[in-house]
C-alpha cells in the first residue's frame, strides 16, 4: 500500500472531471452499499472548510450512484476535536477531514504535513506533495497510526492574527498570550509568547477581557465572521507559520485497503476536485472579506523586518531539536527544505517578476 497509494492517491484536480461518468458504467452492480462517518475538524461557522465534507460527501455519492454514502458531521459530534486522528486510526470513525496539526503531539513528523513555518507557499505543498516525494515519505508516518491521507484544500497563505495591540518590535512578544497552535506555537514560545489553545468561538470574548493579547485564526474570509476588529484592531501578516495550509481527508487505513478499487478512485478524485475547490473559493471570497474588515476598523500592518528574522532563526533552531529527537521529522523536513529552495528559485524568475509588477500596475491604477 505505501508504494502504490500516493502515486494513485493524489491526483490533479484535472482529472476530476473523468470521475464524473464512472457512476452506472464503471461500478459494478454487485458493489457494495456503504455509509461512513465523516468527522470534521472544523466548526461548521467555517462554510469554506466544513463545507469541504459536505462538498465531499455529495460528490461520492453522485459518483456511485448512492451505494457509497458517506455522513459529514462536526468532530463534536463524532469525538473530541483533539482525539479525531485516534477515531479514524481506531475504526470509531470512518473519515476525517482536519489539519495534520491534531497529530502533532502523537508524532512531531505530523506537524509538518499541513503546513511549516516559513515552508512552503500553497502551489509550493501542493507541488511537493503531487510531483515531490511528499505523499511517499508522510504514508510511511502516518500508516503507522493506522492512517491514509490525501490532500484535501488549502487556505493559501494565512494572516498573522490579531493583536490588541501593534507589534512593532520582537520586544512586543515577550509574555504575549496568543492563541496559536502547532509548529506555529512552538515558534512562536521562543519567541516569548505564551501560546495558547482558545476555541474559534473563544476568541472574541478572550481578547475582550484581556485573557488573550492577540490570536491568529486564518484569514480574511473567516476571521470577518468573528468581528476581533473590534477588540483587537491590528490585523498583522503574513502568518508565517502557515504560508500554505493544507487540510487532509484522512481514512482509517483498514477500513481504506478493505475498499473496491473503484471507491478508491472515486474517493480519490473527489478529494482532488474539493481540494480545488477550497482555494478557489479563498482566493475567489479574501479579497471582499479584507475590505470589510478595514471599513469595520482592522488596521493592516505587516510584520517588522525583525520579527520576521527572529522568527524564521526560531523556527530553524526548533527544526534541528526536533530533527534530533525524530528520525521521521528530520527525513520529511530535509526533503522540504530542499524542496521549497528549488521552489523559490523557480518562483523568483517568472511569479515573482509578474506578480510584483501587476501589484505595482494596480497600485498606480
Amino acid at each position: 500500500m505505501q508504494n502504490t497509494l500516493p502515486r494513485r492517491a493524489l491526483l490533479s484536480a484535472g482529472l476530476v472531471a473523468a470521475a464524473a461518468p464512472l457512476a452506472a458504467p464503471a461500478l459494478a452492480e454487485a458493489a457494495p452499499e456503504l455509509t461512513w462517518r465523516l468527522g470534521s475538524g472544523f466548526p461548521k461557522t467555517l462554510d469554506i472548510l466544513f463545507g469541504a465534507s459536505e462538498s465531499f460527501a455529495r460528490i461520492v455519492g453522485e459518483a456511485t450512484d448512492g451505494r457509497f454514502k458517506i455522513q459529514p458531521g462536526t468532530a463534536t459530534e463524532i469525538a473530541p476535536n483533539e482525539g479525531l486522528l485516534d477515531a479514524v486510526g481506531s475504526g470509531k470513525v470512518e473519515i476525517a477531514h482536519a489539519s495534520s496539526n491534531l497529530g502533532f503531539a502523537k508524532d512531531p513528523a505530523f506537524g509538518l504535513a499541513t503546513a511549516t513555518p516559513f515552508g512552503l507557499n500553497a502551489r509550493g505543498q501542493s507541488a511537493w506533495w503531487l510531483q515531490g516525494g511528499a505523499a511517499e515519505l508522510f504514508a510511511e508516518v502516518f500508516a503507522k497510526h493506522g492512517l491514509v491521507a490525501l490532500p484535501g484544500g488549502n487556505t493559501g497563505a494565512q494572516m498573522g492574527g490579531w493583536f490588541r495591540k501593534e507589534i512593532k518590535t520582537t520586544a512586543d512578544l515577550q509574555g504575549l498570550k496568543f492563541r496559536i497552535t502547532g509548529l506555529g506555537a512552538q515558534v512562536m514560545a521562543k519567541l516569548g509568547v505564551s501560546p495558547q489553545a482558545t476555541a474559534g468561538p473563544d476568541l472574541y470574548a478572550a481578547l475582550e477581557s484581556k485573557t488573550l493579547d492577540g490570536a491568529e485564526w486564518i484569514g480574511p474570509h473567516d476571521d470577518d465572521k468573528l468581528g476581533l476588529q473590534k477588540v483587537a484592531p491590528s490585523y498583522h501578516f503574513p502568518g508565517f507559520w502557515e504560508g500554505g495550509a493544507m487540510m487532509l481527508f484522512w481514512f482509517n487505513a483498514e477500513k481504506w485497503k478493505a475498499l473496491p478499487k473503484a471507491y478508491r478512485a472515486v474517493l480519490q478524485a473527489a478529494a482532488a476536485q474539493v481540494g480545488a475547490e477550497v482555494q478557489a473559493k479563498y482566493d475567489a471570497r479574501n479579497p471582499q472579506a479584507l475590505r470589510r474588515l478595514v471599513a469595520g476598523g482592522a488596521q493592516l500592518r505587516p510584520f517588522p523586518q525583525e520579527v520576521m528574522e527572529a522568527a524564521l532563526k526560531a523556527a530553524n533552531d526548533l527544526y534541528g531539536e526536533l530533527s534530533a529527537k525524530s528520525p521521521d521529522f528530520k527525513r520529511i523536513y530535509e526533503a522540504m527544505k530542499t524542496f521549497r529552495n528549488e521552489e523559490y528559485l523557480w518562483f523568483q524568475v517568472a511569479e515573482y517578476t509578474y506578480d510584483n509588477f501587476m501589484i505595482r500596475a494596480r497600485a498606480r491604477g
